[in-house]
């Protein structure tokens, strides 16, 4: 379970303004939670501090393990990283290795015993749909088999967490449709906390929404709680009306 509390971030001492103001947050085991904003938002801030990159300036960001037992992401980074698996928008796969090498040494890095990385890489591979291009290298790859790539990096340590960012930007249809399926998938044993701008993936995969805006959470809830606290027809007009982006011309 992911559990943001009261989250402030500003990246400057003698700036008053913040990236992202008193947002609190959760994103609960076997489900999907989406943080659904324009960009610049605030929701890589946010991403951030959970992968340990930067830290709160107040606040608190917290991860638990599978006995829920939670860690600090500031106080015990060390251990809140092999907690959570991270697919970042901007992919940095090393393209030389092949995908069957890119997932054992990702393996090696989070000390999976050597007796079992061979049926962890089994797993994933089986999981995200990477059977026919295991020994190819990964500069060789379509954009979408990069993608099940970083993913399955991403599951091969079996972390109870997964943040997903923008994950199916730049994706044909057909990719798209594979790439939710592994998703729900991966969901039924971890929580997933998913940033994205685009409303037919908030449709398609998320049990609960966070709408921000300028830092702030601006609204909340399932996809029916929140058309109908905005009295819209849609999560696309709902989410105009709740960020103000339907008064600019």
């Amino acid at each position: 379970m992911i559990n943001i509390e009261n989250f402030s971030k500003k990246y400057s001492n003698k700036s008053e303004e913040f990236a992202v103001s008193n947002v609190s947050l959760k994103a609960e085991d076997g489900k999907i939670t989406g943080i659904l904003g324009p960009n610049g938002a605030g929701k890589t801030t946010i991403i951030k501090a959970l992968c340990s990159i930067h830290y709160p300036t107040s606040g608190s960001v917290t991860v638990s393990d599978n006995s829920n037992q939670f860690y600090d992401c500031s106080l015990k980074p060390e251990i809140t990283k092999n907690l959570t698996g991270y697919l970042p928008e901007q992919l940095d796969l090393i393209k030389t290795l092949t995908v069957a090498e890119y997932l054992e040494q990702t393996a090696y890095i989070h000390n999976i015993p050597e007796d079992e990385i061979k049926e962890k890489i089994k797993y994933v591979r089986k999981e995200c749909g990477l059977n026919e291009v295991l020994s190819k290298k990964i500069g060789e790859l379509s954009k979408g088999y990069k993608q099940r790539t970083a993913f399955a990096s991403c599951l091969i340590y079996n972390p109870q967490n997964l943040i997903l960012d923008e994950p199916v930007n730049g994706l044909d249809p057909a990719q798209i449709i594979q790439f939710r399926k592994i998703i729900k998938n991966a969901s039924k044993n971890s929580s997933v906390l998913l940033s994205t701008h685009l409303m037919q993936e908030v449709e398609a995969l998320c049990d609960y929404i966070y709408i921000i805006n300028k830092g702030q959470i601006v609204a909340e809830g399932t996809l029916v709680q929140i058309i109908s606290e905005a009295k819209t027809e849609n999560i696309e007009q709902a989410f105009l009306k709740f960020t103000g982006l339907n008064n600019e011309n």
